[in-house]
This record gives structure tokens, C-alpha cells and sequence, in this order.
């Protein structure tokens, strides 16, 4: 409890005194979680979609893979990310290791998975007489989908705030990947690994503490918006 009570008062200092060294740290976790999410949703939520309402062969397959990367481990990942970033390694030639742009690389890889095979979760609970009928009346494949994106979009949501979530706690992949370099890859998260690993505590449990902050009042915020077309339309309807 102790270390708890010092985490707290800690944690009201930082904000307090407005420590750049703690908004430094908001500042690289926000821009990692904006990015590599955004990547994920132009890349996965068409790419789940397409599995979700495709019919054709090896679909299974697909699917199994993409619920197989929901358990992807970030370790592992940033360990075969930070490989190929070597200088002599394919991918060495961009200078991505160690260095922001590397840890929004490492970060989009897992979350591209998240939207992926939560997107087909979701597009496969709607009703399958309403997209047969689409297609009975001859809409294109645009159309469709963006009646299943409408008719799914609260799963949809669901896996962005999954990415975001993500996004803002990631540790293992960022750290192996960015270096976790203070003032410069390091993020919430890889920060307070980093000061328990140095035994101090108390800084860890503020900065866990601000985390954990920094997650309900983002994830609060797009589950406003997971709901809101549901109630504009019950609002109509009544």
C-alpha cells in the first residue's frame, strides 16, 4: 500500500508541475497509437471485410489465420521486426531501428491483425439474408460492403478501441524495436518498465497510474461513439 500511496502522490506531482518529461511521454504514446491505428483501419477493416463477406475457396483458412494473429506475441514480433531492421538486413537500408519511425512499424504489425479478425467477427454476425438480398438486387461490391460496415459497426468499433488499447499499452515490441530511448522512442508504458526495472517503484505506479488514465478517457470517448448512431436511430424511431 505503500508504494501505492508514493505512486499516487508521485503521479499528482508529475501532472501538478507539468513535467515534460511526463508529457513528453503522453506526447510519443499518442502519436505511436494514432498512427499505427489509423494504418490498421485503412489496411485491416477493407481487408476484413473482404474475408467476412467473401465466398470463396481457403475463406477458412484465412479466417483461422486471422484469429491467429490476435495472438501474436509482441515480443516476438518486435524481435523479427528488429532483425530485419539490422543494418545489414533487408531492411536495414532505412535506418528504422531505434527510431520512432521503427516503433510505429512495429506497432501498426500488431495491430493490423486486431482490426483484421475482429472486422470479419463482426461482419459474420449480420444477418445473412440482409447481404443475400443486396446482392439478389444486383449492388456492386462497394455498396455491399458499406452496408456491412454500417449493419457491423459497432463490432467495427470494437476493434478499433482494441487496436487503441493496444496502441497505448504496448511494451514489448516497442521496447525491443525503439530502444525505449528517453525524450525519444520511449512511450507510458516502456517508461514505467523501465523505472521498476531501476527499483523505483513509486515513479513506475505514477506513470502505470497516468496509463491507466490516458486508456479509460480514450477508450470512453470512442465507446461514445461505438453507440451513438444506435441511439440517434432510437431517437428517431421513438
Amino acid at each position: 500500500m505503500t508504494f501505492l500511496w508514493q505512486g499516487l502522490q508521485q503521479a499528482w506531482h508529475l501532472i501538478a508541475t507539468r513535467d515534460p518529461y511526463l508529457w513528453g511521454l503522453v506526447d510519443v504514446t499518442l502519436r505511436v497509437c494514432a498512427l499505427s491505428t489509423g494504418i490498421a483501419i485503412l489496411v485491416g477493416i477493407p481487408i476484413g471485410l473482404g474475408i467476412g463477406l467473401g465466398r470463396f475457396r481457403g475463406r477458412g483458412v484465412l479466417v483461422t489465420l486471422a484469429n491467429a494473429g490476435l495472438g501474436l506475441p509482441p515480443v516476438i514480433v518486435g524481435i523479427v521486426l528488429a532483425v530485419l531492421m539490422f543494418p545489414q538486413a533487408p531492411l536495414g537500408r532505412f535506418h528504422l531501428l531505434f527510431t520512432l519511425r521503427g516503433v510505429y512499424i512495429a506497432q501498426t504489425a500488431l495491430a493490423v491483425p486486431i482490426i483484421i479478425a475482429l472486422t470479419i467477427s463482426a461482419v459474420s454476425d449480420i444477418a445473412p439474408g440482409l447481404i443475400a438480398q443486396a446482392r439478389a438486387f444486383g449492388a456492386r461490391r462497394h455498396r455491399i460492403a458499406l452496408l456491412a460496415l454500417r449493419e457491423a459497426r459497432v463490432g467495427v468499433m470494437a476493434a478499433i478501441i482494441a487496436a487503441v488499447g493496444s496502441g497505448l499499452s504496448e511494451v514489448g515490441a516497442i521496447a525491443i524495436v525503439g530502444g525505449n530511448a528517453e525524450y525519444s522512442t520511449q512511450t507510458l508504458a516502456t517508461a514505467a518498465l523501465e523505472r521498476v526495472g531501476a527499483g523505483r517503484y513509486a515513479d513506475g505506479i505514477a506513470i502505470g497510474i497516468l496509463l491507466i488514465g490516458l486508456v479509460l478517457i480514450v477508450t470512453a470517448l470512442l465507446t461514445v461513439l461505438q453507440f451513438a448512431g444506435g441511439q440517434r436511430r432510437v431517437g428517431r424511431s421513438s
